[in-house]
């Protein structure tokens, strides 16, 4: 392992349970319009045994419907469910190699980008072999590589 320690597995575990609730958006989301609305919220609770009443429904989006227009945006949803994960020093490596990749403006991350980005900015804590976890614990769809997009709102909620 890294520098890091032994804190890796807990931060990539950290990254794998953001990526558990992008996924958890995009099945809210059943309209695909990129928000969540009280009775997409209150459908997903049901079908998942929740028994939700209208009003609990209600003060789960008023709590996180930041910007009050009745809708939760994938970022008010991430932000609500994160606000108390920490991901340590990987965070900040992280966040350091996305600023690098979206002035790239490649598509995709690999292990081997990201450990390529983190030896050019001189982040060395981080083998190769580390990276490959880290991009594992984002990857959604098993190709080996994160979308950018996915990367950007797992790292932005972590802040």
């Amino acid at each position: 392992m890294a520098q890091l320690g032994s804190s890796l597995s807990a931060e990539t575990e950290t990254l794998s349970n953001v990526l558990s609730l992008v996924e958890a958006f995009r099945a809210f989301d059943s309209d695909n319009d990129g928000a969540i609305n009280a009775a997409e919220l209150g459908g997903i609770l049901s079908s998942l045994g929740y028994n939700a009443s209208e009003q609990d429904v209600r003060a789960m989006m008023q709590e996180g419907d930041t910007n009050k227009d009745g809708l939760l945006s994938m970022e008010e949803f991430l932000e609500m469910n994160t606000k108390d994960m920490e991901l340590g020093e990987l965070a900040n490596f992280l966040r350091t190699a996305f600023q690098a990749f979206e002035v790239e403006g490649d598509d995709a991350l690999t292990a081997a980008d990201l450990y390529e980005v983190m030896g050019n900015l001189g982040i060395d804590q981080l083998s190769l072999e580390d990276c490959q976890s880290v991009i594992a614990s984002m990857d959604a769809d098993g190709d080996g590589a994160v979308s950018l997009e996915d990367f950007r709102l797992i790292i932005n909620s972590l802040f």
